[in-house]
């Protein structure tokens, strides 16, 4: 089984772990949260994020960490780029809500094979949605007495 540590900026990293635990209660003690605070020093931010992970890893069912941050080259990805070793722990940016609940969801497969569901939901989880009017909502038609672009 794999731990999920979200590092992201305040309150992104809170939000994304609180609706996971909404869809995956069960959970709690496998996804961790550190919120990246603007007055707080990268060093501080890494001796949190450490403790965080001792944590998180500390269950003896946890083959694997991977973490995901929002944005690459931000201070939660520096942060998190010096706690993975690319072996037993995998870093992951851009993280959104479609991939992390995959992750939630697969975090018991091998963790080579978390990271491509988690890339695949996330990129996935990103589309265009077609705009029409609501099922069962009557179409307004330009033959009423005042026009539509008049209201």
């Amino acid at each position: 089984m794999n731990a999920i540590l979200i590092i992201a900026h305040a309150p992104l990293a809170n939000a994304l772990r609180q609706c996971a635990l909404h869809v995956f209660p069960e959970s709690e003690a496998m996804v961790g949260a550190l919120d990246v605070q603007p007055n707080v020093s990268p060093e501080e931010t890494l001796a949190a994020a450490r403790i965080t992970i001792e944590q998180l890893t500390g269950d003896p069912r946890i083959e694997g960490l991977l973490v995901l941050t929002d944005i690459f080259g931000a201070t939660p990805s520096n942060v998190a780029q010096k706690l993975v070793d690319g072996v037993h722990s995998r870093l992951i940016t851009g993280v959104n809500l479609p991939m992390l609940v995959r992750c939630v969801n697969y975090r018991n497969e091998p963790l080579e094979t978390l990271v491509s569901r988690a890339v695949v939901g996330g990129t996935q989880g990103v589309m265009q949605v077609a705009v029409s009017a609501p099922q069962n909502q009557a179409r307004r038609t330009n033959d009423q007495e005042h026009r539509n672009d008049q209201q």
